[in-house]
C-alpha cells in the first residue's frame, strides 16, 4: 500500500490510520515521530483495549457512538474488533441498535462516516457528490436508502443514512468485502415525518416527500450515473417504501447487478428456514399450505422467493400459486380487491373458491378454514399468532411451520417459548430477532433467526467475486440452499437455520454456491474456474498492511 500523507494527514485517513500500531520504521518515514505515544502497540493489542472501552459504555446507543467514531478514525483497527466479536457487535452495529441511531442520527451527527448524501432538489450535483464520495477509489458495492420505510420505525429521511451505513460495515466484517471499495449512499426526497420538518437540527431536506415523476428521475439519475463511474457495481437497495422497493427492483434488475433485501434478502432466509424444517420433518415443499399474513413488500418477497422453489421442485405455476394465501388487516385478500399492490395481484383468490368467502377476514377464520401447514408473519401485529389460531393450526398438521419474524421483538406476532408450548414442541419456530433458546419437556430448542445478514454478505460476495451481471432467482435460491444445508436436522431442538455468530464462517460457504450458480447461468463476467480462489482474490483481512 503506497501513499504520499505524512504527519496528521496520515493519522486522519480512517482507510490509513494505524495509530500507536505505526512501526518505529513507519513513524520516521511518515512524519510521525513525537505525535503518537512511543509505546508500538500489535493490532491484538489495541483490540482488546478497544473491547474494554465498548464494553465500559452504559447502553446500545452509547456503545454505537463510540465504535462509529473508531470507524471513523481506523477502518482497520474497527473491522478487526467487529469481525471478533461479531455476536457482541451485531445487535449495537445493527439491527436492532441501529433504529435509535435512525432516530438521534442528526442530534448526535459528528463525521459523515465516508456516506454520500443526496437530494432530489439537487440532481444536478449527483455526478459531483459521487465522485467526491469515493475520492477516487474503486467502488465496487453501493448501499442506497430514500429512508421511508425503516424497519419497525418507519419514515426517517436522511438519518435513515445509518441505515446503509450499518449494512455496509456487515458486509465487510463478515464477508471480508474491502472497505475501501463500499459506499452508503442515502437518496433524500424529503420526508412525511412531520416532526423532522419542523426540526431545526434536522439534516435533510425540510419537506414532505416527494413521489411523482421527479423520484423515479432523482433515482434514475442516481443510478445510471453510478454504473457510469463505477464500472464493477453492485448496488443493495435498503428500506424503499412499499409503493417503491419492489417497483424499482422490477425497473433494474435485469439491466444492473441489482439487489433488495427487504424483498430478496428476507424471501431467500425464510425459504432457508423453511427448507431447514422440511429437513427435519422429511416432508416435501411441494405439500404444503402456505399462509402469509402481511403480504407488504417483505411478506411479497417470502411469497415470491418460495414460490420459485416450489416451481423448481416441479410444480407448475397455477399450481405452485393455488399453495399460497396473503391474509392482510382485511383478512384473505381477494382478486376483487381495489387496493391490491402489483406483487399481491397474482396471489389474490377468487372468492368463488370459498362457500362463504365474506366469513374470512380474520387471520383466525382463515387458518380454521384452510389448515395451512406454514404461517409466516410480516405484520408487525404483535401478538397476532395467539394460542387458538396456533392450536387450531397444529390440530391438522403434525410439524407446523410457524414464523413469527416482525421485529423488533415488541412487534413480533407470538413469541418462540409459546409457540412450543402451544404445540407440545412439536412447531419449527424462527423468529426475526434473536430469541433465547426455549425449554420444554427436557429438550432444549435451539431458535433460528431469520436474520437478512445470513444472506446478504454472502451474495455481496459472490457478485464481487464473479462479477456477476445481475442477480438471478437461481442465485437467490442456491443461498438459501447453502443455508439449509447447514442445519443438522439430526440434533432434538435443532434451530431451522445456522446462528448469526457463525455467518463469519459459513459466508464462504454461501457465496462458493451463488458464484456456481452464476456461472452454470453465464452471469459471471470474469472467467471462474475456482470459486473459492475468486473468493480468495476479493476478500479483505483487517490486517495493517505495510505503507
Amino acid at each position: 500500500m503506497t501513499t504520499t500523507k505524512r504527519g496528521y494527514d496520515l493519522l486522519n485517513d480512517p482507510f490509513l490510520n494505524k495509530g500507536t500500531a505505526f512501526t518505529r520504521e513507519e513513524r520516521k518515514k511518515f512524519g510521525l515521530i513525537g505525535i503518537l505515544p512511543p509505546q508500538i502497540e500489535t493490532i491484538e493489542l489495541q483490540d482488546q483495549q478497544a473491547y474494554d472501552n465498548f464494553c465500559e459504555r452504559p447502553n446500545k446507543m452509547v456503545q454505537r457512538h463510540y465504535l462509529m467514531k473508531l470507524f471513523s478514525r481506523n477502518r482497520t483497527l474497527f473491522f478487526h474488533l467487529f469481525s471478533h466479536h461479531l455476536e457482541k457487535l451485531m445487535p449495537v452495529l445493527y439491527a436492532p441498535g441501529v433504529a435509535e441511531s435512525v432516530k438521534q442520527y442528526s442530534e448526535l451527527f459528528t463525521t459523515p462516516q465516508n456516506a454520500v448524501y443526496l437530494s432530489i432538489d439537487a440532481m444536478d450535483d449527483i455526478e459531483e457528490s459521487l465522485k467526491n464520495g469515493a475520492s477516487g477509489r474503486d467502488i465496487q458495492l453501493i448501499v442506497v436508502t430514500d429512508g421511508e420505510s425503516i424497519l419497525g420505525i418507519g419514515d426517517w429521511g436522511t438519518n435513515g443514512v445509518s441505515i446503509s451505513t450499518g449494512k455496509i460495515l456487515v458486509y465487510t466484517a463478515a464477508a471480508g468485502i474491502d472497505p475501501s471499495k463500499v459506499l452508503p449512499v442515502v437518496l433524500d426526497a424529503g420526508t412525511n415525518r412531520e416532526s423532522l420538518i419542523q426540526d431545526p437540527l434536522y439534516l435533510g431536506l425540510h419537506h414532505g416527500r416527494i413521489n411523482d415523476q421527479r423520484y423515479d428521475a432523482f433515482v434514475d439519475r442516481f443510478i445510471e450515473t453510478a454504473e457510469k463511474l463505477f464500472p464493477h457495481l453492485y448496488i443493495h437497495f435498503e428500506d424503499f417504501g412499499r409503493e417503491n422497493a419492489a417497483r424499482l427492483l422490477k425497473r433494474y434488475e435485469d439491466r444492473y447487478a441489482v439487489y433488495n433485501d427487504d424483498i430478496e434478502g428476507t424471501g431467500a432466509v425464510t425459504l432457508a428456514a423453511i427448507l431447514g424444517a422440511l429437513k427435519s420433518s422429511g416432508q416435501k415443499i411441494t405439500d404444503q399450505k402456505f399462509v402469509c399474513f402481511g403480504a407488504g413488500t417483505s411478506g411479497m418477497g417470502i411469497v415470491e422467493q418460495v414460490f420459485e422453489e416450489m416451481k423448481l421442485q416441479g410444480l407448475s405455476e397455477q399450481e405452485a400459486r393455488n399453495r399460497f394465501y396473503l391474509v392482510d388487516k382485511q383478512g384473505l385478500l381477494f382478486d376483487d380487491m381495489d387496493d391490491l399492490t402489483p406483487q399481491q395481484k397474482p396471489f389474490a383468490r377468487k372468492r368463488s373458491e370459498f362457500a362463504d368467502a365474506a366469513s374470512l377476514d380474520t387471520l383466525a377464520a382463515v387458518v380454521h378454514e384452510l389448515h395451512p401447514t406454514i404461517l409466516v408473519g410480516a405484520s408487525t401485529a404483535a401478538g397476532a399468532f395467539t394460542k387458538e389460531i396456533v392450536q387450531d393450526m397444529a390440530s391438522h398438521t403434525p410439524r407446523p411451520i410457524i414464523f413469527p419474524l416482525s421485529n423488533p421483538a415488541d412487534l413480533a406476532e407470538a413469541s418462540a417459548e409459546d409457540l412450543l408450548h402451544w404445540t407440545d414442541g412439536k412447531a419449527f419456530v424462527a423468529t426475526g430477532t434473536a430469541s433465547r433458546k426455549v425449554v420444554y419437556h427436557h429438550t432444549i430448542f435451539d431458535i433460528g433467526q431469520a436474520n437478512n445478514s445470513l444472506v446478504f454478505p454472502g451474495m455481496g460476495l459472490a457478485v464481487t467475486a464473479c462479477r456477476a451481471k445481475r442477480v438471478s432467482k437461481g442465485m437467490l435460491a442456491a443461498a438459501a440452499h447453502a443455508l439449509a444445508d447447514l442445519v443438522d436436522s439430526s440434533k432434538p431442538g435443532a434451530a431451522v437455520l445456522p446462528p448469526v455468530r457463525e455467518m463469519g464462517n459459513f459466508t464462504r460457504i454461501l457465496a462458493e454456491k451463488v458464484i456456481r450458480q452464476a456461472v452454470k447461468e453465464g452471469l459471471n463476467q470474469i472467467p471462474v474456474e475456482d470459486p473459492g480462489k475468486a473468493i480468495a482474490a476479493v476478500h479483505w483481512d483487517a490486517e495493517y498492511k505495510d505503507l
